[in-house]
């Protein structure tokens, strides 16, 4: 149930993104995540601190922020993901992803897939 709203919190805040962390969550200064390029049949671990973008394929993956719950870090991840196809030069994907829950909000490309692993709290 908690959960749930915490989700609910987290994905209404849409575009704009938080000054101040909701109740119980905490900022981390990056993110883990992976990269799945699904025609190659590869993955690649990506590591990111807010504020940097890397290039994978040709996606470029943004990292705007990343939480989680400060009673246990390790339960899960919430991280605000801008990533444009830089082939397209359109952007595909703006949003939370959560990491327990990776289709709930999904990247939708037809090579890659990119989802949260865990914040990096150190």
């Amino acid at each position: 149930m908690i959960r749930a709203a915490l989700v609910a919190v987290l994905l209404s805040a849409g575009a704009a993104v938080a000054q101040n962390a909701p109740e119980g969550l905490a900022a981390a200064p990056g993110a883990f995540l992976r990269g799945l390029d699904k025609i190659a049949g590869a993955a690649s671990d990506l590591t990111l601190s807010v504020g940097e973008s890397v290039t994978y394929g040709s996606l470029s993956v943004r990292l705007v922020d990343c939480r989680y719950p400060a009673e246990d870090p390790a339960s899960n991840a919430y991280a605000f993901l801008e990533i444009t196809d830089t082939a397209i030069d359109r952007e595909v994907f703006r949003g939370w992803m959560i990491a327990q829950n990776p289709a709930l909000s999904a990247l939708d490309h037809q090579r890659y897939d990119v989802w949260v692993l865990r914040c990096k709290i150190d």
